[in-house]
């Protein structure tokens, strides 16, 4: 998987100084039928990623959360699952909490994971078996990810305002943040202690988070608890646990059981 994660983290990388040079010269921005946005910015980062890994590996299927869905990557034992820009919002909004996410799935597992936060230069990759890699690749004048004593938890923003998370706060510091793979990729790095979303997500947004986390020695489910599968013929997720290698014993259970409890409340079929 070397070639694989060699040629991916070097789409990532010029796809990335796309991003930045959008970001300086002007970006479109529109809002799609489900009424989230997309920018010019994200379709870049599409076709970039899209024509550096068709190239190399034309026999893999492509999963991307700004291409229109194949049902022929269902058949193919290898797919790239991609989140051009994870954290649009906060691209729009020029807050440095984006990320380019990308992961190469093999039989319904994450192989090989790279996530690029081009606004901070932070680059985190893995293979499968061979442990995590963070690494700043770019000086962009951002600080690292503050931290603090408290455990530290990262949350979706909407959840967090709507009170979702008051019975965990007494355990755990909740920050919002704007992009989940993200936040995925910081607790791999032992910067967060934990990711929490109740309901909602997509394949696209966690594939390259799962593997990095779990090559950390963290743990990363669904918000119930349940492993993770990709490639389904419905990309959609009923929310995400993850959970760092460093949280205590006991943060961990409150953790875990404030999920699943928020998860069975809002449960989905898949």
């Amino acid at each position: 998987m070397d070639d694989e994660l060699t040629i991916l983290s070097a789409a990532m990388t010029e796809a990335g100084r796309e991003v930045l040079r959008l970001a300086a010269a002007g970006f479109e921005t529109y809002t799609k039928p489900d009424h989230s946005p997309v920018t010019s910015a994200d379709l870049a980062v599409n076709h970039i990623l899209h024509a550096r890994l068709s190239a190399a590996f034309p026999e893999d299927g492509w999963l991307s959360e700004e291409t229109a869905d194949n049902a022929a990557r269902l058949h193919k034992q290898r797919v790239w699952i991609v989140d051009p820009i994870d954290g649009t919002r906060s691209f729009v909004r020029g807050l440095p909490e984006f990320c380019l996410s990308v992961a190469l799935v093999e039989n319904g597992r994450p192989v090989v994971a790279a996530i690029f936060n081009p606004a901070t230069g932070e680059f985190f990759s893995a293979i499968r078996g061979r442990g995590i890699r963070a690494e700043r690749i770019v000086e962009s004048g951002q600080p690292p990810f503050a931290s603090s004593e408290r455990p530290l938890a990262l949350v979706n923003p909407w959840e967090l305002r709507v009170g979702r998370f008051a019975d965990l706060e007494p355990h755990v510091r909740c920050r919002p943040i704007g992009s989940i793979a993200y936040a995925l990729a910081l607790v791999a790095a032992g910067q967060a202690d934990a990711v929490i979303t109740l309901d909602g997500g997509n394949e696209w947004d966690v594939a390259a988070g799962v593997l990095l986390v779990e090559e950390s020695g963290g743990r990363a489910t669904t918000a119930a608890g349940h492993p993770v599968t990709f490639n389904r013929t419905d990309p959609r997720l009923p929310g995400t646990l993850a959970i760092g290698s460093g949280l205590s014993t006991s943060t961990r259970a409150h953790v875990i059981q404030h999920s699943a409890a928020g998860a069975s409340i809002r449960s989905t079929p898949l």
